[in-house]
């Protein structure tokens, strides 16, 4: 069974930055494409950036050129580094590894006060 542990989430004024974690254990298979997505209330989850094995990264519009996703393949660890966070980018994100099947972290709250 598959664990995705996340961290880095919290409170912070709109022009700040944080970094999210996330560290996948458990796999039997090797981990292809990780990354991710991000809800509001009575919203459908949304992409916000993944990376493949081999380096190659995809961003939702809202957020390039404001946020980096990384990985260490050796870790099996991917992060998000968010500057320039806005309002609008209050939301749970959610940690996704995808292998044989989709690996869902448990969400941490990232807020931004205006």
């Amino acid at each position: 069974q598959v664990q995705l542990v996340e961290s880095g989430g919290g409170l912070v004024q709109a022009g700040g930055s944080l970094r999210l974690s996330c560290a996948a254990s458990g796999s039997r298979f090797s981990i292809s494409a990780m990354g991710w997505y991000r809800q509001t209330p009575g919203k459908q989850r949304e992409l916000v950036a993944t990376i493949t094995r081999g380096g190659s990264t995809n961003y939702a519009d809202s957020v390039k050129g404001r946020f980096t996703v990384s990985r260490e393949n050796a870790k099996n660890t991917v992060y998000l580094q968010m500057n320039s966070l806005k309002p609008e980018d209050t939301a749970v994100y959610y940690c996704n590894a995808k292998s044989i099947w989709d690996y869902w972290g448990q969400g941490t709250q990232v807020t931004v006060s205006s």
